[in-house]
């Protein structure tokens, strides 16, 4: 083939880094460029399998993490965009692509040739004399071709490929749906009566996101969480806050083209024939076979280890709650859209702290410095602008990162504002992964959902939303500080239920008195966060943890439970959902931190399917973790530190994750810092 083309997705890259030539970029480049690519892959592929020689390291699995560079390059710019900058257009380029990609990764990896070499090497791995990480990326292979369906009858290999090709349609649609009904939604403030109770920086966000609309003289709350979180928390109008509440708890449950009820329905049902072509029961047992947890019971274990302890608290808190509503004259019980507005008033009252209070020390920019400063006091790393590079939106920007030494490792995208053409939530991805065997170093993106402020006003965080910043920046710095060899064992290509490790363990640096004096600063006065209050942000840490808890752990189990079907046909996911939060007891008024019907970790592709409970896991070793910093007295101990790069961020894939952690940290976890951490504990007796 040539790159003689208009087609900037086939022509060398010679831009900076090599990053994507952005704004070159249409959307009717992509079929084209899949094609070409899709048709390279394969080729590369043919090659390693049909090669003459006996299988080696080299020509088999070396070259097997090499293939496809093109590939790579062009569907990690497509999925990049269908998330953070997507279109109608773009949207169903990626309907048509999305059972396409499925059918050539089943190609791939029912290449009956191919498998042979890897299974031949893996018989004889004892014998080869490999390095630790080359043992480990033998290994990764095989078992990653096994689970795709290597060793399956032709028969079921050929259904395997069908099944999955229709997860891959039903997972597009599922998150396309949501991105619609989000899209869709706003809640119109026209007056000083819709807008009781909101303090200025929620208005200001409000009338940011009408002008954004076309709205002139009102206030527009969407569905972004930097959006409803506060509206819910400050809204004195009881009907707008259950009309916004409402709005945003049954995204993906209206009747008509966005319907998720079927769709979810239909992924349950094929992951379950999935596993049963596996050998396995249920989903939950083929999904949990790749974990740290490796089995139902073990997650099960550690979930029953919070869930009665939490919804204790969260009862005690509820009649905090109904007491400061009673104080008010206010008679009715609490529900689920009143939650955070009594909360916020009992912690005014015990803490004397409110967000309008906090939020003028958290500006955007100042956090994005503290990110920055604990990347550089930890690990040397310097992260500087680049204002000459167009990224795919103007409200990207583009940073190279440099080593202790001056040597670029990387380059970093910064995405924080909610928009309609942005999926929510808040993710890492990468637009290529460091790799020594294919000469690459890391681009990373971070992408987060703040509510922009109004026009010559800044953007100010929460304490939340500062939080949220620094966890993805820690899954960044995985990406970024990966030093291994082959990218299939690359930065975040670890256990799932290992991944949210270095995201939860840097959240601990924003809490540090330290970091808060120097960055956390008044927008006006630059006067930095007085000690009083950084003393309340800490008495306030474990306030509504049961509330916290109780939402996330029902999330982790109600995924669990839809996982662990083992019929062939899944039921209506409405009412296994309500059946399932009855039988484990859900307390009133709380409600869930995701329903199954917009619940993207686990329907918008597989990655969190019977995995949602990983973020507890990973905060088991998270505070644990922390612990290490504690003990030297010093939580930018070089020592420490330095432990940490190369066994948790820099390592990837190619360590076991239990030996990677016991190597941080000088032994296994333990889960008491994690239950004293959310308040959970037992006192002693």
């Amino acid at each position: 083939m040539t790159l003689a083309t208009d087609n900037p997705l086939l022509q060398p890259w010679d831009t900076l880094h090599g990053l994507p030539p952005f704004r070159r970029i249409r959307t009717e480049h992509f079929a084209p460029a899949f094609e070409v690519a899709l048709a390279e892959h394969l080729a590369d592929i043919e090659r390693i399998a049909g090669s003459a020689a006996a299988p080696g390291f080299e020509n088999t699995i070396a070259a097997l993490d090499r293939s496809g560079r093109l590939l790579d390059r062009v569907g990690s710019l497509f999925h990049n965009l269908t998330a953070s900058e997507t279109s109608p257009p773009l949207q169903a380029v990626e309907r048509d692509m999305a059972p396409r990609l499925a059918a050539h990764n089943n190609k791939v990896y029912s290449n009956a040739a191919l498998f042979a070499r890897i299974d031949a090497l893996h018989e004889q791995r004892a014998a080869l004399k490999l390095s630790p990480e080359q043992l480990r990326v033998l290994e990764r292979i095989h078992f990653d071709f096994v689970r795709a369906g290597a060793k399956l009858a032709p028969a079921a290999q050929q259904r395997y490929g069908e099944v999955m090709q229709r997860l891959a349609e039903l997972t597009t649609r599922f998150g396309q749906n949501v991105l619609a009904d989000e899209a869709a939604y706003r809640l119109v403030l026209r007056d000083e009566s819709d807008l009781a109770g909101l303090p200025d920086f929620v208005r200001a966000s409000a009338r940011q996101a009408a002008a954004e609309r076309g709205l002139s003289d009102a206030g527009v709350i969407t569905l972004s969480r930097s959006h409803i979180v506060p509206f819910l928390t400050f809204s004195q109008r009881r009907d707008l806050r259950e009309q916004a509440w409402r709005a945003w708890t049954t995204r993906g449950e209206h009747a008509g083209e966005h319907d998720n009820r079927p769709v979810a329905r239909e992924i349950l049902s094929l992951r379950n024939e999935q596993a049963r072509l596996h050998g396995y029961a249920a989903f939950a047992d083929y999904a949990l076979a790749d974990t740290m947890a490796k089995t139902q019971r073990a997650v099960a274990d550690l979930l029953q280890q919070v869930w009665p302890a939490a919804k204790a608290r969260a009862e005690e808190e509820r009649e905090a709650l109904q007491a400061i509503a009673l104080s008010r004259g206010e008679s009715f019980p609490i529900e689920a859209w009143d939650w955070r507005f009594y909360a916020e008033k009992v912690r005014q009252a015990r803490y004397d702290i409110d967000e309008a209070t906090t939020k003028p020390y958290f500006r955007l920019e100042r956090m994005v410095e503290a990110v920055f400063d604990c990347a550089q006091r930890l690990f040397g790393l310097r992260f500087v602008a680049l204002p000459q590079v167009q990224a795919y939106h103007d409200d990207v920007i583009v940073y190279e990162v440099q080593d202790q030494g001056g040597a670029v490792l990387g380059v970093f995208l910064h995405d924080n504002f909610a928009r309609p053409s942005k999926r929510s939530g808040a993710w890492m991805s990468v637009f290529r992964q460091q790799s020594r065997n294919a000469g690459a170093t890391a681009i990373v993106i971070n992408n987060n959902n703040f509510a922009r402020g109004a026009p010559g006003e800044p953007t100010l965080l929460s304490f939340d939303d500062a939080r949220t910043l620094f966890h993805e920046f820690g899954h960044g710095l995985h990406g970024l500080l990966s030093n291994v060899t082959y990218e299939c064992v690359s930065g975040t290509n670890v256990l799932r239920d290992f991944v949210e490790l270095p995201s939860q363990l840097f959240e601990h640096w924003l809490e540090q008195p330290e970091v808060l004096k120097r960055h956390a600063r008044h927008y006006r006065t630059d006067a930095p966060i007085p000690d009083a209050l950084v003393a309340k942000l800490h008495a306030a840490r474990r306030f509504n943890q049961g509330y916290e808890t109780v939402r996330y752990t029902a999330s982790a189990l109600v995924d669990m439970a839809a996982h662990a079907l083992t019929e062939s046909q899944a039921p209506d996911v409405v009412e296994f959902e309500r059946a399932e939060l009855q039988r484990i007891g859900l307390p009133g008024g709380i409600g869930l931190n995701h329903r199954l019907v917009h619940f993207q970790h686990l329907f918008s592709s597989s990655s969190y399917a019977a995995g949602y409970y990983v973020y507890l896991w990973a905060e088991v070793l998270d505070a644990d973790g922390f612990g290490a910093f504690v003990e030297a007295g010093n939580v930018f101990d070089p020592g420490v530190a330095a432990r940490l790069r190369q066994f948790i961020y820099a390592s990837g894939n190619s360590l076991e994750p239990a030996m990677a952690y016991r190597s941080f940290r000088g032994r296994a976890p333990t889960v008491q810092p994690m239950l004293e951490k959310r308040g959970l504990a037992l006192e002693p007796a």
